[in-house]
């Protein structure tokens, strides 16, 4: 296993949970996020450098001074704030990673993972998406994904640097950030939870591929754990189930049956989700370093009440 690791977004959501399953290993965490993003949340355990990822000069004493064996790069504005500030999304997102790569190369540090997202392909592709589909994202937040693949896979033929990367669909996480248009089924559960009503962004029929967070966090750690020389492929898909809106509501429902909601048709979301594919196809992840989803959509949705009555 790994002596250090420097994660990227380490006191984020999924961060944080990639952090604990590290140090449960043996591996020193060393976390980067930005200044307020430390809390109650935060381990003790692993140090934690607080800054922006703008700032190369940190990112450089951060590497010099800790020397990571791997890096975990999770720092990414969402596909929200992307779309409200393209140009900062296009400096945070790709700029300041391809800059962070090239600081690894130059202190031969791998592997490197990067979090990328099936957003790179863009909408209206058949189910399953293959591997190797074009990708032509509609979105900043895409492409800025896309510029990072791209860099990083020149590296890696060009110069040998070690790296990884995986496609996520839509992630379902117990504490759903804001700024994430996909977050909608957490905080529906949560407002049934609290008693209260709550507007589905989406129709009723409309879904998309998704992971649950805990998925989410298992295969990052998995995929920095393999032999390199297994990894057939230079970035891969991941997939666990399809669900729609109204499958939402219904499972909700079965657990708080006096939830009421409202759905909202043609909003910007619904038009974003509804265009991407209910399937992307895993199989080289599954045969390359034996991914496997743990969570199907009734077990997530278990595990999503069980946070949200907990938070009552």
């Amino acid at each position: 296993m790994f002596n250090t690791a420097l994660v990227t977004g380490g006191n984020g959501n999924l961060g944080r949970l990639v952090a604990q399953n590290l140090e449960a290993m043996g591996t020193r965490v060393v976390s980067f996020d930005l200044p307020g993003s430390e809390g109650p949340h935060c381990d003790p355990r692993h140090a934690i450098v607080l800054g922006d990822m703008r700032d190369q000069s940190l990112l450089e004493d951060t590497l010099a001074t800790h020397k990571p064996d791997v890096v975990i790069h999770l720092a990414s504005m969402l596909s929200g704030s992307s779309e409200a500030n393209p140009e900062l999304a296009w400096d945070v997102n790709a700029s300041s990673s391809i800059r962070l790569m090239r600081h690894c190369l130059d202190r031969n540090i791998g592997p490197f993972f990067f979090a990328s997202t099936a957003a790179t392909y863009g909408p209206d592709l058949a189910s399953p998406v293959a591997l190797n589909t074009p990708q032509w994202p509609e979105n900043i937040y895409g492409a800025t994904k896309v510029a990072v693949e791209r860099m990083g896979v020149y590296l890696k033929l060009k110069q040998g640097f070690d790296f990884r990367c995986l496609r996520f669909p839509m992630v379902l996480s117990p504490s759903a950030p804001a700024g994430a248009m996909t977050a909608y089924p957490s905080h529906a559960i949560a407002a049934a939870a609290r008693g209260d009503t709550f507007v589905m962004p989406v129709a009723p029929d409309t879904g998309m591929s998704t992971l649950y967070l805990n998925d989410v966090t298992r295969s990052i750690v998995e995929i920095c754990s393999a032999k390199r020389a297994t990894l057939t492929q230079h970035a891969y898909n991941l997939h666990s189930y399809m669900f729609t809106a109204q499958d939402l509501v219904e499972a909700i429902q079965s657990r708080f049956p006096g939830f009421s909601c409202s759905f909202t048709p043609g909003s910007p979301t619904d038009d974003l989700i509804r265009r991407w594919p209910d399937v992307f196809d895993d199989s080289a992840a599954r045969a390359d370093w034996g991914w496997a989803p743990h969570y199907d959509f009734d077990a997530t949705i278990e595990a999503l009440v069980q946070f949200a009555n907990a938070q009552r």
